[in-house]
């Protein structure tokens, strides 16, 4: 008879970075010395109007883009891991809101429109970037 190990511990220090308009970036932290080999975040608008799951296993990221959210909104996260014999509780819920899409442009600028178009080129970039470094790292892990 084997005793399978128990399920994962909750993720720890989830903390929410990047707000945006449309976009925000979740990280945690799980308890060193645990299997763990995936996450699953639950996502959901405090009013109620909509709720998103994102699961990802094979994988050791401990961060994840959340997109598509409404500007000026409150949200709710919880970050769940994934071990080998099933999933952690979730963990404590975490609320953010995401800014107003005017809050991204400097108020003295007079031509609105170009500033817009290179900010979101630079984010982009930037996320294309981050998926690079992160792609090279896991590689490299692997």
């Amino acid at each position: 008879c084997l005793a399978h190990p128990d399920r994962p511990p909750s993720p720890v220090n989830v903390t929410v970075t990047q707000l945006k308009a449309n976009s925000a970036t979740v990280s945690w932290d799980v308890p060193e010395g645990d299997v763990v080999i995936g996450y699953a975040i639950l996502q959901q608008r405090q009013d109620g109007q909509m709720q998103r799951f994102i699961r990802e296993v094979n994988t050791t990221n401990r961060a994840c883009v959340l997109w598509d959210l409404a500007e000026d909104a409150d949200y709710i996260i919880q970050v769940q891991s994934i071990g080998l014999y099933g999933e952690s509780q979730a963990s404590k819920r975490v609320h953010f809101r995401t800014l107003k899409e005017t809050d991204r442009l400097p108020s003295n600028s007079s031509n609105q429109g170009d500033i817009t178009m290179e900010g979101l080129d630079k984010d982009r970039q930037l996320q294309t970037g981050e998926i690079i470094i992160i792609v090279a790292v896991l590689l490299m892990w692997a």
